[in-house]
């Protein structure tokens, strides 16, 4: 008998389970895959590793703008930017199993089923069944690629992310439906390896969670890289019977055709809840999330769900603080709630994309009296030497409180910056106390006070 199993070891189950192990619970996590999640084997670490290698590029093509020079043209290899990836993601992978070692919790290979409260059922690969009881049991189980209902996931003509990780051969072309922070970053990293490539959006704009100016900005910086961006384009169809795929495409000029060797659906993803046991314990689901309290308590006592399978950002920092608050609040600790008016989001393409709290259009639609403080990288003096002045920082202030409502960046290593900016909204500060700390020169990130500075009327540099 455990204090606490969790089922699923991404960033919300491990971190779970050591925080709990720290609390002195006893613990285990039952992991059907690798340690580590889809984060950190096929979503966030080894996408990072081959964007990684897209910026390497990217500078090595803008050699003569820095002062040297390459012979010939850079050959692009993705078998070993590939095997860089997947040594990256096996690398963090032994760093859980050293973590679960180091706080003794116990893993259990195999798929779960929730029996009743308190018991579970692990399946393991060679088809055995075993009983593992505890006292608590967190759901973490994440979430999966969605697809199109006319275009499912074949891995060949039709990819989801995990597909485009691990290419055996780059195609000459390829459509990208969806621009959300996965769609976008996969765009930006085959365009990047000499793919032709088009981003098809259904909104209005692409990363269309974003600042609207934010969304302008990347559209111009992809269009600039040679990226073809479509947005207020929906896709009726995907026909896959030739060689490649004719995707049928309708917009506001009219319908028209795209043929494209390879299609990846970044479309969403899709809670990963089926086959738990969850209608036989009396599990509530809605629109394919599990229902929570506010202690993460499922409508079955005992039994906790965190991160992608519950309607919060699926964000993996989301996951994680979930999982802490989670067992915490199991172990009688009166933890702090999350605080999902202050989580922050990032997109790694070039340039970055960092953001957190409201956007322009969000504080509009609510009547808020508001000022915008917008600096410019051009008028960085580390961005111009860095020869990245893409971007920039944009601050919401509410025109009463002087309070920070939204920030919003894009731009060369943005997403490095943005912490700060949450710790400030954390604590309350006002755009004044921004203005009021000195910030080193020269940093990118002095366009965060110099963005406050605009807001009133008090900027230097532009």
């Amino acid at each position: 008998m455990f204090d606490i199993v969790v089922i699923g070891s991404g960033p919300g189950g491990y971190v779970a389970a050591i925080r709990a192990a720290q609390l002195g619970k006893s613990v285990a996590v039952i992991e059907r895959s690798e340690l580590g999640g889809i984060c950190l084997n096929w979503g966030c670490i080894p996408t990072k590793a081959l964007l990684k290698s897209a910026q390497a590029i990217h500078y090595a093509e803008k050699a003569n703008e820095y002062g040297f020079s390459i012979e010939g043209e850079v050959v692009k290899d993705i078998t070993k930017v590939v095997e860089r990836s997947r040594g990256v993601a096996s690398n963090m992978s032994r760093g859980i199993e050293y973590l679960f070692k180091k706080n003794k919790i116990e893993v259990i290979a195999g798929i779960a089923k929730i029996l009743a409260p308190g018991k579970i059922e692990v399946l393991s690969e060679n088809g055995e069944k075993s009983l593992v009881e505890a006292s608590n049991i967190i759901i973490a189980t994440g979430a999966r690629a969605n697809s199109l209902p006319f275009a499912p996931i074949d891995g060949q003509k039709i990819i989801s992310y995990r597909h485009a990780l691990v290419p055996e051969k780059l195609p000459a072309k390829m459509a990208v439906i969806g621009s959300g922070a996965i769609g976008s970053e996969f765009a930006f990293f085959y365009k990047s390896m000499g793919v032709e490539v088009t981003l098809i959006e259904y909104l209005d704009n692409i990363v269309p969670l974003e600042d609207d100016e934010v969304s302008a900005q990347l559209s111009r910086s992809f269009r600039k890289a040679g990226i073809k961006v479509m947005v207020s384009t929906q896709v009726t169809a995907a026909d896959t019977s030739g060689d490649g795929v004719v995707l049928s495409l309708k917009s506001k000029k009219g319908e028209e055709t795209l043929a494209v060797d390879v299609v990846l659906s970044a479309v969403g993803v899709i809670a990963n809840i089926e086959n738990l046991g969850l209608e036989e314990c009396g599990v509530i689901t809605e629109r394919g999330k599990i229902k929570i309290d506010e202690n993460y308590q499922t409508s079955c006592k005992g039994i906790y769900a965190i991160g992608d399978v519950i309607a919060t950002p699926a964000l993996a920092h989301v996951a994680s603080a979930e999982g802490i608050c989670c067992v915490e609040r199991i172990a009688g600790i009166d933890a702090k709630p999350v605080n999902y008016s202050n989580i922050p989001a990032c997109t790694y393409t070039t340039p970055e994309i960092a953001s957190v709290g409201m956007t322009e259009r969000a504080v509009k639609e609510k009547g808020i009296n508001y000022k915008v403080g917008k600096f410019p990288f051009t008028a960085s003096g580390k961005a111009t030497a860095a020869g990245d002045r893409d971007g920039f920082v944009k601050l919401i202030i509410d025109a009463q409180t002087d309070e920070i409502l939204g920030a919003h960046l894009i731009g060369c290593n943005v997403t490095e910056m943005l912490s700060g900016i949450v710790v400030a909204r954390n604590l309350g500060a006002k755009a004044k106390d921004i203005i009021n700390s000195v910030h080193p020169h020269p940093t990118m990130s002095e366009a965060i006070m110099e963005a406050a500075a605009a807001a009133h009327g008090e900027v230097i540099h532009i």
